[in-house]
This record gives structure tokens, sequence and C-alpha cells, in this order.
């Protein structure tokens, strides 16, 4: 579908490059897609930067942690107890599966590492979809509330389509291509936030009626 590369070289064109996934290794990568579940960045980075203080902020460390300890050190990215549950299973599945050496991961598919990434506790779509594309450098486009609004006000998603449509419709429609997925869907986060809100700000949003 042309019109989805068309949106989003506008939308780049508007904000320009993203930078984003913000981290600086693989497993800072993974952990962060597990705490910004329902949560802003912001709380996101404080919970890690209490990681990195307590010199925890890799996947075999928290391994190693008491239950409480994890929960008061991800305290700031919200519902902790629940997230630390998670991000401890995500842990250990990393921890055992490659032994954190993810070069051992290549030469898994795509569909099939997606599919135990899903198995594991606390894991949806989205969270998985993130560790492929951001972390392990799968094109895999990954779908959230902001892109199912700008798709659905926007006409090229309807009220019908579900994650795993949309993910489909934009995998289909673009190049494989995990620097184009990156940028793609950070774009669209930054337009859902600024202008596509749930009070729309239409006048001024860099593709309406612009596309």
């Amino acid at each position: 579908m042309k019109l989805l590369l068309k949106i989003y070289r506008r939308l780049f064109k508007h904000f320009g490059p993203q930078h984003w996934w913000p981290g600086e290794t693989v497993e800072e990568i993974i952990i962060g897609a597990v705490l910004t579940q329902n949560t802003n960045w912001g709380n996101v980075e404080r919970a890690i930067e209490n990681l990195k203080r307590a010199d925890a902020l890799s996947l075999r460390k928290i391994v190693a942690l008491e239950p409480e300890t994890l929960s008061t050190l991800i305290r700031p990215s919200g519902y902790y107890n629940i997230k630390a549950k998670r991000l401890w299973a995500v842990a250990d599945y990393f921890v055992r599966r490659c032994d954190t050496d993810f070069s051992l991961l290549e030469t898994i598919p795509t569909d099939e590492l997606r599919g135990e990434l899903l198995s594991v506790h606390g894991v949806g779509r989205e969270t998985a979809d993130s560790i492929l594309l951001y972390a392990l450098n799968r094109p895999v486009f990954v779908v959230d509330a902001y892109t199912l609004r700008v798709g659905r006000r926007h006409g090229f998603l309807s009220e019908k389509d579900d994650y795993e449509s949309a993910r489909a419709l934009f995998e289909r429609s673009l190049k494989r291509d995990v620097q184009l997925y990156n940028e793609y869907h950070a774009l669209l986060v930054r337009l859902g936030k600024e202008y596509c809100r749930p009070r729309p700000r239409c006048a001024t949003c860099p593709i309406f009626n612009r596309i």
C-alpha cells in the first residue's frame, strides 16, 4: 500500500529520526520493553536507573534477585509487583534459552522465536514484538494503541482491525526492513502523543489532509 509509505515519509520529514529504542545494551532494551507496559517512558527510566545503581541491570542478575528486592527497584514503573514477576520470567527465559548470548538465537526463525516469547508469563504481542524488533533486530512491525488510532482515523485500518491484522498490513505493505519498522513505529507514537490524541489536533497534524 503506497499510502503507508507516503505517511512514513511525511512523518519523517516533519519529526525527523526518533532514535528509538533508548537503551545501551540488548539486555537493557529487553528490560525496558517489559517495564514500559502501562506506563510512560519517564517512569521506566527511573526504574532502569535504580537497577543500574544496584548493579542489577542484567538478565542474569535479575534472575538472582529476591522478588521483594526486584519489586522495590522497579517501583517507579508502576504495577511493580506484577512487573517484577513478568521481568523475572523474561530474564529467566533468556538465561535458560541462550545464557544471554543472543547470537545463539540468530538461526531460530522469527515466528518460532515470537511463539516462544508469547509463551513467557506476562509477555503480550506488543512486548514480544518490541523485543524482537528493537533488541533482536528482527523485521517485525510493532503495533500499539497509537497505531490503531491513527490507522482508523486515516482510513487504512478499520474498527474491525486488531493487533494481528494491523501488523500484517504493515508487513505486507512495506519492505521487511528493521530500521524502517523501527522508525515508523516510533513516528506513529510521536504522532499519537502530539496530534492524534483522544481529542485530536487535526488542524496542525502533519498528515491530516496532506496525504
